[in-house]
């Protein structure tokens, strides 16, 4: 008796401890940004025993971002590491035999510059360069029997500056240097002739080329000008179905549709669709072969006309002709990535759907959608080994995303890259909301409380708006939300008409009206949060980037309670941008030619721009200096305006930056300028 009490009380001392030991969960700071790990690129072995990803890390010394590939056993016990070049390394794929893992990379130790296929044998060893290509590499997949890739490639302009002269810089007028030569002139011919990040599209498009790895020779397989992309193995290696679009008129809308062609050298490609507007892309889907070859499966989009408001329906059509069919015919939410499964009795995808998004499974010939995992959350990867195993990427309000085994509808982690820094942390609460527009529309969003949430007090609020419009906020770890949390605001994330999750129509209602309706959405979700006692009334905020600084500009111009506001990557004049940005086919599509259509609709999307004196938000514009998505001159001009009218305002331009800011040191100096501004302004 006294030797159990006397353990007892030990193990009770020593439990305590234990407690007491454990570190105080602390705020998110600034800083904490470039400690997560970004997990992507699930890829299961062909035995089902290992799963290869990717894990990008942020190099604040060197200002950049690297990526390395690593794999993990499928019972979770044992990780490694499998590149450490400062180069980067993405795309791995397991050779169908499982002894190989390639891996794309621009590693200067190879001898070709520019993007190839690398190989690393898990047996050992280095990896050893396995392409030589002069052409930009887009993709590749290895053939069923791992003698060949599928390769996409674009060949170099010949009006680009030769390798040795890339990255050298000329002077603006001065005698500058005596061995730097001119850039040549840019030459353009294309109807859509730029793309942030890309510039100027002066390359040719893309084409499907098939290489012997035996041989080390690649065929093109797709003729000059035949824009392709997304393309895929038949089973048998035989053929190949790609996304594709032909034809000079062919660049002037955004449409695609399936073809397959055979795996030769001038075999004719065979179009299989003819539809208004497919869309597909090598992350979010591309047309899928069922196990028997016979048939595929791919994405049928809303229509040209609805290219910026889409819902991915799932279709398949017989390899051999015929009408396409659509799987969910009567299903109201998006679908991305579907493909058979392993049986090709079903299709597997994932479904966007209010807030949430999810696996699920719809038989091959149509019917009732099975979701496969309930709970909120976001699984944004799913992918199934030979063997009928599930790995997905998944991700919660309180948790980054990590690799999961999906099994009998419960996850089982296997990867842990985020683990030590989200122990550390104290998180905002995330709550659902909805709420009433004064149309009578039904909002939902999603409110994060302040870390330090007392129940009953007012906080100081930002209304945070999501870009898009066509995307969501979900239940995801969002790192903004949270820091905004840790330093005492409220945030308000609302899935404003527009917006994916809701359904079709929801999505539409906003085509060729701007700035309007989703105004209404985001001033209900506001009120709502100042009647349930949560948001301080004079204690308001706004900012959001691209469509999202877009709908700043607009909502600090009709309504003045936000006392501060930040826009990033935003306009509130779209046809000062006309031919300046990349959505010249959307403005046609949506909006209408201004020559045809006269002024009115487009002064009617231009409220910010045109009522400027209107708005008393101070607010801080931001923008990339070579942004080509949506132009700093969308910024730049509503600066000039509030700094005419004398409301407090600036103007940070970030330089060589593209719409995404990528650099680590910009990344960071933009969320340290949101708290600055909104404290300065708020608090």
């Amino acid at each position: 008796m006294i030797r159990s009490r006397t353990s007892r009380i030990v193990f009770g001392f020593l439990a305590a401890s234990l407690v007491f030991s454990q570190p105080a969960k602390r705020l998110l700071k600034v800083e904490d940004m470039h400690r997560f790990h970004d997990v992507r690129d699930v890829q299961i072995a062909p035995d089902g025993k290992w799963v290869a990803y990717t894990v990008s890390s942020v190099d604040t010394t060197a200002d950049k971002s690297d990526t390395d590939v690593w794999m993990t056993s499928w019972d979770g016990a044992q990780h490694v590491r499998l590149t450490s070049s400062p180069d980067g390394e993405n795309a791995p794929r397991w050779s169908p035999d499982g002894r190989y893992i390639s891996f794309l990379s621009g590693r200067i130790g190879g001898k070709a510059r520019g993007t190839q296929v690398w190989l690393l044998d898990r047996t050992g060893g280095e990896a050893q360069q396995l392409t030589d290509f002069k052409s930009r590499l887009g993709s590749y997949e290895w053939s069923p029997d791992g003698k060949k890739l599928l390769l996409t490639m674009t060949d170099r302009d010949p009006s680009e500056p030769d390798d040795e002269a890339a990255g050298q810089g000329g002077g603006g007028g001065g005698r500058g240097g005596a061995n730097v030569r001119a850039p040549k002139p840019i030459v353009i011919e294309r109807y859509k002739f730029k793309q942030d990040v890309q510039g100027y599209l002066t390359q040719p498009p893309s084409r499907i080329y098939v290489y012997d790895v035996a041989a080390k020779k690649a065929e093109a397989i797709t003729a000059e000008g035949f824009e392709v992309s997304s393309p895929a193995w038949s089973p048998d290696g035989k053929w190949i179905a790609f996304m594709g679009r032909e034809g000079k008129e062919a660049e002037r809308y955004n449409t695609n549709n399936v073809y397959v062609v055979e795996a030769r050298a001038g075999a004719a490609p065979k179009k299989l669709t003819s539809y208004d507007g497919l869309n597909a892309s090598a992350s979010r889907g591309r047309p899928e072969w069922s196990p028997d070859g016979t048939r595929l499966v791919y994405l049928q989009s809303s229509g040209a006309r609805w290219g910026a408001y889409n819902m991915n329906r799932i279709a398949v059509v017989p390899v051999a002709g015929g009408e396409p069919k659509l799987a969910t015919p009567g299903f109201d939410r998006g679908a991305t990535a579907p493909r058979f499964t392993k049986d090709g009795k079903s299709i597997l995808f994932l479904v966007a759907d209010d807030r949430w998004e999810y696996p699920a499974t719809v038989p091959a010939a149509g019917g009732k959608v099975e979701r496969l995992l309930k709970g909120p959350g976001v699984i944004s990867t799913i992918e199934e080994s030979p063997n009928g195993k599930y790995a997905v990427l998944a991700s919660s309000d309180t948790r980054h995303a990590e690799i999961n085994a999906l099994e009998n509808g419960a996850l089982r982690t296997l990867t842990h890259q985020n683990d030590a820094v989200m122990a550390e942390l104290k998180l905002g609460s995330t709550e659902e909301f909805s709420c009433q527009a004064k149309d009578g529309t039904e909002v939902h969003g999603l409110i994060v409380k302040p870390a330090d949430y007392e129940a009953g007090k007012k906080y100081p609020t930002l209304l945070r708006i999501h870009g898009g419009p066509n995307g969501q906020d979900a239940h995801s770890f969002n790192f903004e939300r949270q820091l905004f949390a840790a330093n005492g605001y409220a945030v308000v994330a609302v899935n404003y008409r527009g917006s994916s999750g809701r359904g079709e129509e929801y999505q539409r209602a906003i085509s060729g009206d701007w700035g309007d309706k989703e105004v209404v959405d985001l001033q209900a979700a506001v009120d709502h949060a100042i009647a349930i006692g949560l948001a301080d009334p004079d204690k308001l905020g706004v900012g959001g980037w691209s469509y999202g600084g877009i709908l700043t500009d607009a909502i600090i111009a009709k309504d003045q309670r936000f006392k501060a506001a930040t826009s990033g990557a935003g306009t509130a004049f779209p046809l000062a941008l006309y031919g300046v940005d990349q959505y010249i086919m959307q403005y046609n599509e949506e909006i209408g030619e201004p020559w045809k259509v006269g002024l009115e609709p487009w002064v009617k999307i231009s409220y910010g721009f045109m009522h400027a004196d209107r708005i008393k938000t101070p607010t801080l514009f931001m923008g990339g200096e070579k942004d080509f998505n949506v132009p700093l001159a969308g910024g730049e001009m509503m600066y000039q305006a509030l700094a005419t009218l004398g409301v407090p305002t600036q103007l940070v331009v970030y330089p060589a930056s593209f719409h995404g800011i990528t650099r680590p040191s910009y990344q960071k100096d933009r969320t340290e300028r949101y708290l600055a501004w909104y404290a300065k302004y708020l608090k």
